[in-house]
């Protein structure tokens, strides 16, 4: 395990989850379950049975440093890694992967975000154990697939070939990825059965990953490779804004995953949701005999059925003939919105930044 390092990735906004999840505090910082911890803190807590805890890693945006730390105290300040500015996973994951090779040319890298969902901590313990053994083991990049049980449009997708050449047949070779299919296509994708979610989780040796931003993101690699010395010493922190402010805004799945020709995905069923909408909180909650889901003390519903009602605080609220709807109160804002329409709501957030 000593070579065995995880790196949570912890700086988005989560704005499909608003007005729950803010920009002074997203949604990996907050308790959307009610579980006492935060979504960040049960990510961290997860991956111990991985990982040594002094091999974990947070990337984050520069402002989130100080809740980071707060959700994990006992980790070392050098190990939060800040991002000066938002750059996609692409850079932030270079980030780490360059400094980490500074000490560790033989690391094995697992790469998760922060706000996901887990209900089966053994079985997740089991696949990243197979994870990071194939990707020790093979000159290739893995990902981790979960079986879809709707035709999702909110996904990425990934089709793998059926011929089985490894031992364990939950390991095969990724065909294609597809991101966001239209909900036909999507349809097809969940009949054919050889497709899987894409779930943003990540593990490969440290050369191969650098070797494939070398051939794929050339120029992104060369910025990281000049910074070597700078890592872990005081002229780090210039050198990351500097490198920063000249990385392009794009996934790992754009400019790597999608590209490379040697990408392995192991078939996952670990009781997975990426809690990225307000819909897939809702297939967590609990529902009422009319199949509200609510959230609230003081929720007063009648005649509506199927809904999201989350009242923050002791906030009172009765709501009548309502179906299909989000309502949400939360930091002194109010949304009301249809669930189908729930993909829209980070373009209402960015509508309001823009008149303000």
């Amino acid at each position: 395990m000593e070579n065995t390092y995880c790196v949570i990735m912890a700086g988005g906004i989560g704005s499909r989850f608003w007005p729950m999840s803010t920009t002074e505090k997203p949604k990996q910082f907050l308790d959307v379950l009610g579980v006492g911890k935060s979504l960040l803190r049960q990510t961290y807590e997860r991956l111990l049975p991985v990982c040594p805890p002094e091999n974990i890693l947070v990337v984050t945006n520069e402002a989130y440093k100080s809740l980071v730390a707060q959700d994990i105290p006992e980790m070392l300040e050098e190990h939060i890694l800040c991002e000066p500015m938002r750059r996609n996973t692409a850079p932030c994951i270079a980030f780490a992967s360059y400094k980490i090779k500074a000490i560790n040319p033989n690391a094995t890298i697992l790469v998760c975000p922060s706000d996901h969902l887990v209900l089966k901590e053994e079985a997740f313990t089991n696949t990243m154990k197979l994870a990071v053994e194939q990707a020790r083991n093979n000159d290739s990049l893995v990902t981790l697939g979960i079986k879809p049980n709707r035709p999702d449009t909110g996904y990425g997708y990934i089709q793998f070939i059926e011929e089985n050449t490894h031992p364990d047949e939950r390991v095969k070779k990724v065909k294609t990825f597809t991101e966001k299919p239209s909900l036909e296509i999507a349809q097809q994708f969940l009949e054919s059965g050889d497709f899987y979610w894409n779930s943003g989780i990540f593990i490969f040796n440290v050369q191969t990953i650098i070797n494939s931003f070398d051939e794929h993101l050339h120029d992104m690699h060369i910025l990281f490779s000049e910074g070597i010395g700078n890592f872990y010493s005081e002229g780090e922190k210039s050198f990351i804004l500097k490198t920063f402010q000249q990385c392009p805004n794009i996934s790992i799945d754009y400019g790597v995953m999608e590209k490379s020709k040697s990408v392995d995905v192991v078939l996952a069923d670990f009781g997975w949701s990426d809690l990225g909408t307000w819909g897939s909180l809702n297939e967590q909650l609990k529902k009422d005999a009319d199949g509200n889901a609510v959230v609230g003390k003081n929720v007063n519903l009648h005649d509506s059925k199927d809904c999201i009602i989350h009242m923050h605080g002791n906030q009172t609220a009765v709501i009548q003939g309502l179906e299909d709807y989000i309502v949400v109160f939360a930091n002194n804002t109010l949304l009301i919105s249809k669930k189908e329409k729930e993909q829209d709501i980070k373009g209402f957030v960015n509508q309001l930044k823009l008149k303000k």
